[in-house]
């Protein structure tokens, strides 16, 4: 797939949307549905695991040393989406890292607000810790709102005294809920994720709370002492501002970040991994990147 046959099929996207007005159960099944054709990386076996009370999957490669976990959040807004719906990338990072990746499902809104999936990833985490995993051979990813709960977890941890994950990947987190990135007002009808639709999922995770609360925004509060971060966002993105934003402050902080930017890519561009060139090549450079950081 050519950069300009993506662009139409987000054209034919923009002219059949999701059933916003159904309310998010309608939303997540239209998701589903639409992801369930997408292909998984081939040598992949996957297996159902139950943590705190859900479905999660371990994915996992062929020869996937023991002992190496990448925790992985998907992305929906916080209101929809499933380890099943991002199979995609879940399995392409275990494909290009070599490494078992446990994909993770928390709760939605607006039936559970904020802090529920902050809550639940950060119990993901530590039910991993618990397993006997050591944190150097942890790293935690995440696309969209699993960046933030990927970036929120390591916060957290850090915070709790807990030992850290080796890295962190974020693939266009969304971590800029007041909207003072630039690309808010410059992107602000991108496709995929625009103003109304972030503005929308806000509203269902957070309600009236503080949009600049580190709890939910972690780009607004302390980021030291944080382990080696991969930033990757698309050019074409509301929410590229964010990562931008991210790495800066990281590397202010005195930690190691990178960031790439994807020349004319869309918000999730990994979601078309089997077809886009750039969305396979993104989680070539995550998995590359894992590899270098994770510890026997």
């Amino acid at each position: 797939m050519s950069k300009e046959q993506l662009y139409a099929i987000l054209e034919m996207g923009a002219q059949n949307p999701p059933p916003v007005m159904e309310g998010p159960v309608a939303m997540r099944g239209w998701f589903e549905a639409m992801m369930e054709p997408t292909p998984v990386a081939e040598g992949i076996a996957i297996t159902p695991v139950t943590i705190a009370g859900h479905g999660c999957e371990f994915v996992r490669p062929a020869g996937a040393p023991h002992g190496k976990l990448i925790v992985y959040f998907h992305g929906g807004g916080f209101i929809f989406g499933s380890p099943r719906s991002h199979r995609v990338i879940a399995s392409n990072l275990a494909r290009a890292s070599g490494i078992t990746v446990l994909s993770a499902q928390y709760r939605m809104a607006p039936e559970n607000p904020y802090p529920a999936a902050h809550d639940d990833a950060f119990a993901v985490y530590q039910w991993v810790l618990e397993q006997g995993h050591a944190a150097g051979s942890v790293a935690l990813c995440g696309d969209s709102a699993g960046g933030n709960l990927a970036l929120g977890t390591a916060v957290r941890a850090r915070d709790a005294g807990l030992p850290l994950p080796a890295a962190l990947v974020l693939l266009s987190p969304a971590l800029d809920f007041a909207h003072d990135g630039a690309s808010h007002t410059e992107m602000a009808d991108a496709p995929l994720v625009n103003r109304p639709f972030a503005e929308m999922f806000t509203a269902m995770y957070l309600g009236d709370g503080d949009r600049r609360d580190p709890g939910v925004a972690p780009l607004q509060g302390d980021l030291s002492g944080l382990p080696p971060t991969q930033v990757q966002v698309g050019s074409w993105e509301f929410l590229r501002d964010d990562s931008v934003t991210l790495v800066q402050r990281l590397k202010a902080a005195g930690g190691e970040a990178e960031l790439t930017l994807w020349e004319g890519m869309c918000h999730n561009h990994q979601l078309f991994a089997p077809l886009l060139e750039e969305g396979m090549a993104s989680i070539d450079r995550a998995g590359a990147f894992l590899r270098g950081h994770l510890r026997t």
